[in-house]
């Protein structure tokens, strides 16, 4: 089970994922909490390379099909141009 749960960290990490962070500030309000403001904010967390690089070493791609592997590929192919621009 924790194995799964370490692949499945370096794969979110491998290919990149959003983070959602919520920061909410509350005020005493007639001697209650009220919430006052809430902001959310989304970060995008860019592929790594280096979790990519250890599922190839590690074989934790090995059940991938032939097709996602070309799309996986393709898929980071483009992140990386995107990034250089």
């Amino acid at each position: 089970m924790l194995n799964d749960d370490i692949l499945d960290a370096v794969i979110k990490r491998a290919k990149g994922y959003e983070a959602r962070e919520t920061v909410e500030e509350y005020s005493v309000v007639d001697g209650a909490l009220e919430l006052v403001k809430k902001r959310v904010t989304v970060k995008d967390v860019p592929p790594d390379m280096t979790a990519a690089k250890i599922l190839f070493d590690t074989g934790g791609v090995d059940e991938l099909s032939d097709e996602q592997l070309e799309r996986e590929k393709q898929r980071l192919l483009k992140q990386l141009t995107i990034g250089d621009s």
